[in-house]
């Protein structure tokens, strides 16, 4: 096998590794609904799974993130799709809520090993700063590929009528399959790893750089902010299928799908922002983002009162089944704005550490709004639930104010900032 080949192989295998997270990852929403349907359990029970699936990637990236590169990347990636293609497997031979909270655990577990070594490895297979911009671009696009084919995926598996509530068990065969193929792909794929292996750094000298960064104030005003963006991202990506089944009253595939349109207009949203800060200041435009999101919310669930039907399609839906994912397209540019103007305002020294708190923020925001909006929608229903977001959207609105303030103070001092850091 010639380089060239080996190393389009080798990105092939970590684009669908990465796919298959995705998925998996974004299943959380529709495996909430068909938990409640399958298994009997509450709203706030089947909020745990986001739990499940979030804490692991913490705690996995903080504990396995400086050793990984002696490990080895590629090794790592092939535990990581070992583990859920068993976890996947054992789904549909031994159907309960504990198995898919297991399934979730194996999954955060598995993505965190996954995301660390994919990232290292695009460092390996690059030779300049353009190809790792070109190809991580190229590898998260097709993440978010993943992330509308979930919905899609999934929802072909789920059938209506008597003993067909645990049919949508099926789709992991179909992943189990997919683990096999991109573990197939890697294990006839080589990875010099060499250079990695020279730049590992001690466990202590990570978390130390971690403290000492979340000691900056534009720090703590950031993560305020990405903590508010996940909390309200992850309120609507798990919840839309519940609230298209119960408030909208839609099959339960076609509620699926339909919320996969969230997915599909965050990606659209993502390249539309990037031609669109060619021409806009970042601040004003995440600003009309945030209260586009508002005002689509105070339009759009009015519309949800004129329910749909139980044999509804896609041509039948009501307008608001159309209307709430576009609330994506608003949401799309706002996470990585501010990742990047973060990043882009520290030393580079202090990336690694900042990224470490960034998941910490996400899996927290994650959690927490999953939680809060089942807690509310078991309680008072649907439509109190999505209002609710109302909340935390004022409340980025005034962390982006700091946060615009503090980065501006940051990049001023930023030769100052340097030694404090190293």
């Amino acid at each position: 096998m010639t380089h060239s080949a080996n190393r389009y192989r080798m990105i092939g295998a970590l684009a669908l590794s990465f796919m298959i997270f995705a998925v998996l990852l974004n299943s959380v929403g529709t495996v909430i609904l068909q938990a409640i349907h399958s298994f009997g359990v509450g709203k706030p029970e089947a909020s745990l799974l986001e739990l499940f699936k979030d804490l692991p990637i913490v705690i996995t990236s903080f504990a396995v993130a400086s050793f990984l590169p002696l490990f080895g990347y590629r090794r790592a990636i092939l535990v990581a799709l070992g583990v859920v293609a068993i976890a996947c497997t054992l789904m549909p031979l031994y159907p309960s809520f504990h198995t898919t909270a297991l399934l979730f655990v194996c999954v955060g577990i598995s993505f965190a090993l996954t995301k660390v070594s994919v990232y290292g490895a695009i460092g390996l297979l690059t030779a300049s700063q353009g190809e790792h911009v070109r190809l991580t671009n190229l590898i998260e696009g097709l993440f978010m590929v993943g992330v509308v084919i979930s919905g899609w995926l999934f929802s072909a598996f789920i059938r209506s009528g008597p003993g067909a509530a645990q049919a949508w068990l099926r789709v992991y065969w179909v992943m189990a399959g997919a683990c096999l193929l991109a573990m197939t792909l890697l294990g006839a794929s080589r990875l010099d790893e060499t250079a990695a292996r020279a730049r590992v750094q001690p466990v202590r000298d990570s978390l130390a750089q971690i403290s000492r960064a979340s000691l900056r104030p534009m720090v703590y005003v950031f993560l305020a902010s990405t903590f508010f963006y996940v909390l309200i991202e992850q309120s609507f990506g798990t919840w839309l299928p519940t609230f298209n089944y119960e408030v909208l009253k839609l099959p339960d595939a076609v509620s699926v799908q339909m919320a996969s349109m969230l997915a599909a207009a965050i990606a659209i949203g993502r390249v539309a922002a990037g031609q669109l800060l060619r021409r806009i200041a970042w601040y004003r435009l995440l600003n009309v983002c945030v209260c586009g999101m508002g005002l689509l919310i105070l339009v759009t669930l009015p519309l949800a009162h004129s329910a749909g039907s139980a044999h509804a399609g896609w041509l039948h839906a009501p307008l608001a089944a159309y209307l709430i994912p576009l609330i994506g397209l608003l949401m799309a540019p706002i996470y990585p704005v501010i990742n990047s103007v973060a990043l882009s305002a520290l030393p580079k020294s202090a990336h690694a550490a900042m990224t470490g708190l960034i998941l910490v923020s996400s899996a927290l925001g994650g959690t927490l709004g999953s939680r809060i909006t089942a807690l509310v929608f078991a309680r008072f229903g649907g439509l109190h639930a999505f209002y609710c977001s109302l909340l935390p959207m004022a409340l980025l609105l005034g962390a982006l104010f700091l946060f615009r303030r503090e980065t501006a103070r940051a990049a001023a001092g930023l030769a100052g900032l340097g030694p404090a850091l190293e």
